[in-house]
């Protein structure tokens, strides 16, 4: 072989082993992905955009997935099963959405006086709960995965103050998953309606009381225009984790480079979303009470009454549905740890502070 061609084919070797190893994967990865989420809510249905845009960054533009806000795609209760039919690679909403097809869904997002944003993270990451969700999900043909969280949630807007439990008699309150259930077990009548539809109906008057989000997706909604009292704290709802549902088998046909990329890009949208939430929260609730909005609390004996009920309907689920009863255990345990950690260190400085 002659010098000069050696030479040229050799420096071709270097040029290739510098080549990222996800640049090298399987380039043209399309997916869609529908999501339970107007695309006026900046923080969720923004979240889901988020996300899309992490994985192209990452993937260096050959992975690409399409968000669609609710009701572009499928309908906003309809994200689970588009992606069990495989009719959508992906979708973006909770699992507590769908506990009327399996209750243990619930754990996917959050149940009532349950984790906060970083005890569920922790639980799924590296306690267990991933693993137990994994078999959840198995049935539908889904891999679920953390991928944004609002933190912890307001008691929601009443048209009427609720100074006990008498009053919720008869009340008609948007409420999502196991929330709706202990309403109506404190008397009200919980009503599953997609999120754009919540103003139209306040304002109807078909609805009495909203529990959403927070203080900027609630300002956003317009809520505050249509009730007056605003209720917390959220002791229903520490934290609602936002899933990404990927269709197991478009997962395994992804290259394992845009597997991981999916997966990293699903941690930081967990913790974009968030920080999100706790930014932009104050400045909304100081807006929504300059506006008229009357912030009150639960008075104890409400709240004493929710957390009842919370544990008598855990408790009968748990013995009518072995999965739920199996993973509520585990889950408990885990939690109970946690706030045995926390009250020595995190809540007992938080306390100190908010105290002065």
């Amino acid at each position: 072989m002659k010098r000069r061609e050696f030479i040229g084919r050799a420096a071709l070797v270097p040029a290739a082993l510098a080549t990222p190893a996800i640049a090298r994967a399987q380039t043209g990865v399309r997916w869609r992905m529908p999501t339970s989420f107007p695309s006026s809510l900046a923080t969720i249905q923004g979240g889901a955009v988020r996300l899309a845009e992490k994985v192209a960054e990452l993937t260096d533009g050959g992975f690409r997935i399409q968000a669609y806000a609710a009701g572009e795609l499928v309908p906003p209760l309809g994200v689970l099963e588009a992606v069990q039919t495989g009719t959508t690679e992906a979708g973006y909403s909770p699992g507590f959405f769908y506990v009327g097809k399996k209750p243990a869904l619930a754990f996917d997002a959050g149940v009532p006086f349950g984790m906060t944003p970083r005890q569920h993270f922790a639980w799924f990451h590296h306690g267990g709960g991933g693993e137990l969700m994994a078999e959840v999900f198995a049935p539908f043909n889904i891999v679920t995965i953390p991928a944004g969280n609002t933190g912890a949630q307001m008691g929601g807007w009443f048209r009427k103050p609720i100074d006990s439990v008498a009053d919720l008699q008869g009340l008609r309150i948007r409420a999502a998953g196991y929330l709706g259930y202990i309403f109506a077990d404190l008397g009200a009548v919980p009503q599953q309606i997609a999120i754009g539809d919540l103003y139209p109906a306040m304002e109807r008057g078909t609805l009495d009381a909203v529990e959403f989000t927070s203080p900027v997706d609630d300002e956003t909604l317009g809520l505050n225009k249509v009730a007056q009292y605003y209720y917390a704290p959220g002791i229903l709802e520490l934290g609602a984790s936002l899933g990404l549902m990927v269709n197991k088998d478009a997962l395994a046909a992804l290259p394992p480079a845009y597997a991981a990329a999916l997966r990293t890009a699903c941690a930081w949208s967990y913790s974009d979303m968030l920080a999100r939430y706790d930014s932009l929260n104050v400045a909304a609730l100081r807006r929504l009470i300059a506006s008229g909005t009357e912030l009150r609390a639960w008075s104890p004996e409400i709240m004493a009454a929710m957390r009842g009920s919370a544990e008598k309907l855990f408790s009968e689920q748990a013995e009518a549905d072995p999965d739920f009863g199996r993973i509520h255990t585990h889950w408990r345990a885990f939690l109970d740890d946690q706030l045995r950690w926390m009250s020595v260190n995190d809540v007992a400085a938080e306390n100190v502070l908010i105290r002065g």
